[in-house]
């Protein structure tokens, strides 16, 4: 059964218990409840729920194949309107107004509440009939609950709201798990392969907002030959099929990849999904989440327009805190784990994810709210154990060692004026020749492979001075400590890596400006001893505990230490000096960041769940430093081997003083001094700063 018939059949077995929802939000929408205080709430709510619905009508009887674009963007704009620019001030989406018009408790779980509604939008356009009854009727029993005199006790009404996400896990968490598996959940990939893409139309069928960004981006990719649309399409797909030769895993076993983008990008995403076809691959492209049973706090996973507010999402990452408890979370994994057990069979089919990124939209630095929910200690510790738990139950089915994936970036007009000369910058930046990169990159490899630890050292005001300690080789001539990185699965080309020895590894990691998973950090200090966070701060806030629980929950993402997972030096000299051009530095995505210059991730090895994978570079020697005395606890105890989270940070290559690598005998090779390449036979690497790209290997 395809995905339509499959969700005729769910939206017939509820149409009269929705039929009835609708009727009964016709009254809210014109009652008054006893306290007059909450009546705007309840009244507002309502209408928009039947917004809604009369969306999800025009789409069934096809009115809203024959509306004018125009008046495809009013509606667009109409469904998103009460969270962008000011009128967020005066919106019960946001904590403080909500919280000061409805009372602290009240406030907040209605604030929960709120966002739960708005995140009915795309299903009106998927005409989700089922999911829109459950929020309906999750709505009408909070409703009711305000209808008597006396007004409700918090407890009851956190209670509802627990039974919700606790009954509906096995729904919305269950279908979530079935829609990245399985291509026959093909809502996303039907509009892209059958709508005219040469229409900004398409792009209002998605239920996703749109701004100038998505329309944008789509313009200007009709405006390109079609050859370059190819190109693009080629470097996307090719770096996912390599990716699986180089590590050794068999891509003919598979068969589902999926697909993850930001609209505007179509033309595209269609021709890789022909290209992935041809490698015996089907698509899945899910939405992101939009119910606080299936988000992950603020962050976006599978395809999504424009964010409207990214505050809003901000606010909202810790809804779950209002009900979170440890039955829950013990639901949640039962759910997973039984959901997977069902669809074993795809799980196994699952090849990873293609990814394509944008950047270029203004840096965001979010202002924290005393109002907005948040966690426990006690929910924290749940929420890892839930990350941890959930991680082992995917890689049970989905097993590491015989996934991969592919990353690539786009800019998004939002960069500024030199959009189209910045966008052809990236396509050249993206199809650098990995033969001149990798010849170089082994040169600094063969430098490195000699070093007992790197040191690196902060020029100026940044205050790095650190010393990160390397693997010790056992066979020089078959084995290597770093990764020689051309541009498969990670692109574009340019970095070698390695996980480091912990034991030894110490010092200050800082770097003035950074932008990590859309949030920006201001002077990001890390301390590190034997490899693990010891301290941490930054100075978006005046307060200083604020500084600290930005980055604790974003960085270290709620775990009190975090091990240093990678040591990357970045040889991407020509996207540096083409950031720096077009003053872009602080919009670059860190796919491309942590190419210019040192990085160091924390959380994860690069090669966490698959680090007894033989892996080789170009020269053939094997790759060793894949473990370390952290991630090397799995074979005795998963939970403790793994985080579930890495995070890229760079260093700028202006903010460098030298980089040396320290051998046994106590040689020192440096390999930068002054943010320039001095290590002989890496000079090439300097060209992008005298005003030329670098050569490819024909022209050499």
């Amino acid at each position: 059964m395809g995905w339509e018939e499959l969700q005729t059949e769910k939206n017939e077995q509820c149409r009269e218990r929705h039929e009835l929802t609708i009727e009964r939000m016709k009254q809210i929408a014109l009652e008054e409840v006893a306290d007059p205080a909450f009546s705007p709430f309840f009244q507002g709510t309502a209408r928009f729920l039947l917004e809604l619905e009369d969306v999800r009508w025009r789409i069934v009887d096809s009115r809203w194949e024959v509306l004018e674009l125009k008046e495809m963007q009013e509606i667009n704009r109409a469904l998103y309107a009460d969270i962008l620019g000011e009128r967020y001030e005066s919106s019960y989406a946001n904590p403080v107004y909500a919280v000061k018009m409805l009372g602290e408790e009240y406030g907040r779980l209605l604030g929960l509440l709120y966002a739960e509604m708005r995140g009915g939008i795309p299903w009106a356009f998927e005409n989700r009939v089922d999911y829109l009854t459950i929020l309906h009727e999750l709505f009408i029993e909070i409703y009711n609950s305000f209808e008597a005199e006396k007004e409700p006790e918090y407890k009851a009404l956190k209670n509802i709201v627990y039974w919700y996400a606790s009954d509906y896990c096995d729904v919305f968490l269950a279908d979530r798990i079935e829609e990245q598996l399985n291509p026959e959940y093909s809502f996303a990939a039907d509009i892209i392969n059958t709508v005219n893409l040469e229409n900004d139309r398409y792009l209002y069928r998605f239920g996703e907002y749109i701004s100038k960004n998505e329309l944008g981006t789509a313009r200007y990719l009709r405006s390109l030959p079609e050859e370059t649309i190819q190109k693009m399409a080629d470097v996307y797909t090719e770096g996912y099929r390599v990716g699986f030769i180089n590590t050794g895993k068999d891509l003919s076993r598979k068969s589902v990849v999926n697909i993850r983008y930001c609209l505007g990008f179509e033309k595209i995403i269609k021709l890789a999904i022909q290209n992935f076809e041809k490698m015996g691959l089907k698509p899945v492209i899910y939405r992101a989440a939009s119910s606080v049973i299936t988000k992950k706090e603020q962050f976006k996973t599978g395809y999504y327009g424009a964010i409207p507010n990214k505050q809003y999402d901000y606010d909202h990452r810790s809804d779950q805190a209002l009900f979170m408890d440890k039955a829950y979370i013990e639901r949640k994994l039962d759910v997973l784990k039984n959901v997977y057990e069902k669809n074993k069979e795809l799980a196994a089919q699952f090849a990873g994810p293609a990814v394509m990124e944008i950047f270029g939209e203004k840096p965001f630095s979010p202002a924290a709210k005393l109002e907005a929910p948040s966690y426990t200690e006690a929910q924290r510790s749940l929420s890892l154990l839930f990350d941890n738990k959930s991680g082992q139950i995917t890689n049970q089915y989905i097993k590491g060692d015989e996934r991969s994936f592919t990353i690539i970036a786009y800019p998004v007009p939002e960069i500024g004026d030199d959009y189209p000369k910045i966008f052809d910058e990236v396509i050249c930046i993206n199809t650098l020749d990995s033969k001149v990169y990798g010849k170089v990159q082994q040169t600094l490899i063969d430098a490195l492979d000699k070093g007992e630890y790197v040191h690196i050292l902060g020029k100026g005001e940044n205050q790095t001075d650190l010393k990160v300690q390397l693997y010790r080789l056992k066979d020089p001539e078959k084995e290597t400590i770093f990764e020689n990185c051309v541009a498969d699965v990670n692109i574009p080309v340019g970095e070698v890596f390695t996980s480091p020895v912990l034991e030894g590894t110490e010092g200050t990691l800082h770097v003035s400006k950074v932008y990590l998973f859309e949030l920006q950090y201001k002077n990001l200090k890390i301390d590190f001893k034997d490899g693990m966070i010891a301290d941490y701060t930054c100075t978006n806030f005046e307060n200083e505990e604020d500084n600290k629980k930005y980055v604790y929950e974003n960085v270290l993402h709620n775990h009190k230490t975090l091990p240093l997972g990678e040591f990357a030096i970045g040889t991407n000299t020509t996207a540096y000096v083409a950031a720096k051009k077009y003053k872009i530095e602080d919009k670059m995505p860190i796919l491309i960041a942590e190419k210019m210059g040192p990085h160091f991730a924390v959380g994860d090895t690069c090669y966490s769940w698959s680090e007894d994978v033989r892996v080789y570079n170009p020269n053939g020697k094997e790759i060793v430093a894949k473990d370390n005395s952290v991630s090397s606890l799995r074979r005795e105890d998963t939970s403790k081997a793994y985080f579930h989270c890495h995070t890229d940070i760079t260093i700028p290559y202006e903010e460098l003083e030298e980089i040396s690598v320290v051998t046994k005998e106590g040689e020192n090779i440096i390999l930068l001094k002054d943010g320039r390449f001095v290590l002989s036979g890496t000079e090439i690497l300097n060209e992008p700063w005298a005003g030329r790209k670098q050569l490819s290997e024909s022209e050499r």
